[in-house]
């Protein structure tokens, strides 16, 4: 899974962007980017935009897991911040992906002051 690009994996090839914008385009090329070359801001670019998440969740989870602070291009723990603020109803496509989040989520100690509002948001939900 990790040789193809999300345009392969859901079978969509997208238009040109139509906004001449920074976001837009970076979207659209890593969209032809095979999943395998991702580095963490290109994760976390993705996962903010709720973009190919069933793909990339995973795929996340795994640098998490190793790095809970893994860093994009904005500061230590960008990533995790990114995948903390995925929608609830984007987990139940990938419900596996959400139990391995929830069980790094309780692991976590030493929380950057800017994180702690969003892990104890996270750690209070129950359920997807």
């Amino acid at each position: 899974m990790r040789e193809k690009t999300l345009e392969q994996l859901e079978g969509a090839v997208w238009n040109a962007p139509d906004l001449d914008s920074y976001l837009a385009a970076t979207c659209h090329a890593l969209r032809r980017k095979p999943l395998g070359d991702f580095s963490v801001e290109d994760l976390r670019i993705m996962i903010g935009q709720g973009i190919g998440l069933p793909h990339l969740l995973p795929l996340a989870l795994d640098v998490l897991e190793q790095d809970p602070w893994a860093e994009g291009d904005y500061y230590p723990g960008d990533l995790l911040a990114s995948v903390l603020r995925v929608e609830r109803g984007s987990w139940k496509q990938v419900p596996q992906v959400w139990a391995r989040l929830r069980s790094l989520v309780v692991r976590l100690d030493d929380i950057p002051q800017d994180m702690q509002e969003s892990i104890a948001a996270f750690r209070s939900q129950e359920k997807i």
